[in-house]
C-alpha cells in the first residue's frame, strides 16, 4: 500500500484504522459523510488529524466515492448503518447506505483499477451459533435487516471477485469494543449508566453471549487480513475465541468500578426471539495460521482502557437515553 482510502474513518473503528495506517507511514484520505459543519467525527479529536486527508460525501453517492478513491491504491470500506435496532425502524436506509454503498465501492475500484479493496462485514452475518467457534463455512442468517444487508453487500463483493478478478478481502470482525464506540452498544450504555451513578442498569437480554475483540486488535487484524496474499476473495474473522454473557459482562464491568447494580430489562431493549442472536464466539484459526495474529488484549485489559476514556468523555453520552 501507498496510498488507502478510509470510508467511515470518522467512525468508531475508522477513526483507529486511519491512525494505525498513519503508523505503518502510508499515506492515508479518509472519506466522512458530507455535513453542513464540515464535521468530521472522531478524526476532529485525532492526534493523527494533520497527517490525514479528509474527503466530506455520501457513501450513496457513486460520483463522490469515485472521485473519492481517485490517486488510491487500496481502500478500507467500513462505511456504514450498524446499530441493529434502528434496521428495524428502516429496512431501507440499510439497503442503500450498505449494499448500494457497496456497490459504489466495489465498481470505483473496478474501474479505477485498485490493488487491494478491503470489504467490512460483521458477525452478526452468522445468526445464532449453529456451532462454535464458528469459522467461515458457518451458514450466514439474517436475522435483522442489518445483518441481511451486510450478507448482500458480502456476497456482492465476493462476485466482483470472481466475475471481475477484483483484489477483493472481506474481513469479518466480532463484537468490536474501545474508546470511541458509540452509546448504541451494549458496553458502553454499561459503563456510561454506571458513571452516571445508575444503579438500576436498563438493558435488553442478558443471556446472549458475543466474543469481544478490543479496538486496537481488531485494527491490526484489518491489516494483517489486508497483506495476505492467501486471502485474496477470502472472508476472514477477527475475534478472541472466547465467550461472555450480557450478564457476566455486566458483573465485570461493576467490579472494575466498585459498584454493585441490579439489572431491570427494558422491553423496549429486548429484541424478538426470531431475531436475538444468542450466541456467538469465533474461530480464529484462519487469521492465526497464515498471520501469526493474535489477540493482545484479554477483556479486563480492554475494559481497563475503555472505562477511563468513556468516563472522560461521559458528557457525549446519555445514559437515561435509549439509543437506537
Amino acid at each position: 500500500m501507498k496510498k488507502v482510502l478510509i470510508t467511515g474513518a470518522g467512525g468508531f473503528i475508522g477513526s483507529h484504522l486511519a491512525e494505525y495506517c498513519v503508523s505503518r507511514k502510508i499515506q492515508v484520505r479518509t472519506f466522512v459523510r458530507y455535513n453542513s459543519r464540515n464535521y468530521w467525527g472522531w478524526l476532529e479529536q485525532s492526534p493523527c488529524r494533520g497527517d490525514i486527508e479528509v474527503l466530506t460525501g455520501d457513501i450513496r453517492d457513486y460520483d463522490s466515492v469515485f472521485s473519492a478513491m481517485k490517486g488510491c491504491d487500496s481502500v478500507f470500506h467500513l462505511a456504514a448503518l450498524i446499530g441493529i435496532p434502528y434496521s428495524y425502524v428502516s429496512p431501507l436506509a440499510y439497503i442503500k447506505t450498505n449494499v448500494e454503498g457497496t456497490y459504489n465501492v466495489l465498481q470505483s475500484s473496478k474501474e479505477l483499477g485498485l490493488k487491494n479493496v478491503i470489504v467490512t462485514s460483521t458477525s452478526e452475518t452468522y445468526g445464532t451459533a449453529q456451532y462454535v467457534p464458528i469459522d467461515e463455512k458457518h451458514p450466514l442468517v439474517g436475522q435483522s435487516p442489518y445483518s441481511a444487508s451486510k450478507i448482500a453487500a458480502d456476497q456482492l463483493a465476493q462476485s466482483y471477485c470472481r466475475s471481475f478478478g477484483l483484489p477483493v478481502r472481506i474481513v469479518r470482525p466480532f463484537n468490536t469494543y474501545g474508546p470511541r464506540q458509540s452509546a448504541r452498544a451494549v458496553i458502553p450504555t454499561i459503563i456510561s449508566q454506571i458513571l452516571a451513578g445508575c444503579r438500576e442498569l436498563k438493558l435488553g437480554n442478558v443471556t446472549p453471549t458475543r466474543d469481544f475483540n478490543y479496538v486496537k486488535d481488531t485494527v491490526r487484524g484489518f491489516w494483517e487480513i489486508s497483506q495476505a496474499k492467501e486471502f485474496l476473495g477470502e472472508t476472514v474473522n477477527i475475534g478472541t475465541g472466547t465467550e461472555v454473557s450480557i450478564k457476566d459482562l455486566v458483573g465485570s464491568i461493576s467490579r472494575l468500578l466498585g459498584q454493585k447494580v441490579k439489572i431491570i430489562q427494558e422491553r423496549q431493549r429486548i429484541r424478538g426471539a426470531e431475531t436475538e442472536v444468542d450466541r456467538l464466539c469465533c474461530d480464529n484459526t484462519k487469521l492465526i495460521r497464515a498471520t501469526g495474529w493474535r489477540p493482545q488484549y484479554d477483556l479486563e485489559k480492554g475494559l481497563q482502557e475503555t472505562i477511563p476514556w468513556i468516563k472522560k468523555n461521559l458528557a457525549a453520552y446519555k445514559p437515561d437515553f435509549y439509543n437506537v
